[in-house]
């Protein structure tokens, strides 16, 4: 299981020189616009825009499109529903399947944002250390014990994944997946389920434990005893590069926002 979000932070590139701070602003802003958007001729600006900026920050494509499997599966069911549920105008129709325009273009929709964001959000955290990037979002007024529990939660998901693979791997050596039965595609059999069931359960038991263990380890070493305010060092200057990055971003985003509201007005 790869999670390394902030594999490629080490890159030379306009975003990477972007100060943390100041881009979580800036693009901060343009996934607020781009949840905003309603209007169907809007959805190419606005993945364009996200394309341009994903191909100046010089990540690899491969990295999008790991980062974007598994977040898609919840896409999935509105790809296949929609289509086929929502709306009046009848497109094509075979027996009981009847495609409608108006679910079409939802999809468009609802498929646009949502690439869009995932995009942003993989700029947001993949061109910088995300160290820094959570100092950021302290720096911007995010309460400590929330940017705590952020790099916590980041920091042990590697230990859930690594405790899986292990209690995975145990279940194969036992013979689980290799009993001679019949079995039918992609419909687990009950015994399966509660086996999965079973796995869930110690995993989560194990991942409560944990945090309880490191929690008083913590506890222990002063953590909660004292206020530590954000060191002046962790609060850089606007350098102009930032400047003009978040001053554009900030543009774009107020740009979207009106024409939004200027294309609902006359509508």
């Amino acid at each position: 299981m790869k999670l390394d979000i902030d594999e490629y932070a080490h890159l030379q590139s306009p975003i990477h020189a972007w100060q943390p701070r100041y881009k979580l602003i800036g693009l901060g802003a343009l996934m607020f616009a781009v949840a905003m958007v309603e209007t169907l001729w809007l959805v190419p600006v606005v993945m364009g825009l996200t394309a341009l900026l994903y191909g100046l920050s010089r990540l690899p494509w491969i990295y999008w499109l790991q980062r974007l499997r598994y977040p898609s599966f919840f896409l999935l069911g509105v790809i296949l529903v929609l289509p086929l549920m929502s709306g009046e105008t009848v497109l094509w129709q075979w027996g009981p399947l009847t495609l409608r325009q108006e679910g079409c273009w939802a999809v468009v929709l609802i498929v646009g944002r949502f690439l869009s964001i995932i995009t942003l959000s993989l700029l947001l955290f993949g061109t910088a250390p995300f160290l820094q990037t959570v100092k950021a979002m302290r720096s911007l007024g995010l309460p400590t014990t929330l940017t705590d529990m952020l790099l916590l939660s980041y920091r042990y998901l590697y230990e859930i994944a690594d405790q899986l693979l292990r209690m995975k791997q145990a279940m194969r050596l036992r013979g689980f997946g290799y009993a001679p039965t019949r079995r039918i595609p992609l419909i687990p059999q009950r015994r399966d389920l509660q086996v999965f069931a079973s796995l869930a359960g110690t995993l989560l038991i194990r991942s409560y434990e944990q945090s309880e263990r490191v929690y008083q380890a913590m506890r222990l070493r002063g953590y909660g005893h004292a206020c530590s305010p954000l060191a002046a060092r962790d609060r850089p200057r606007l350098d102009s590069w930032s400047a003009i990055a978040t001053g554009l971003s900030l543009t774009l985003a107020i740009a979207l926002v009106a024409t939004e509201y200027w294309i609902g007005m006359k509508a």
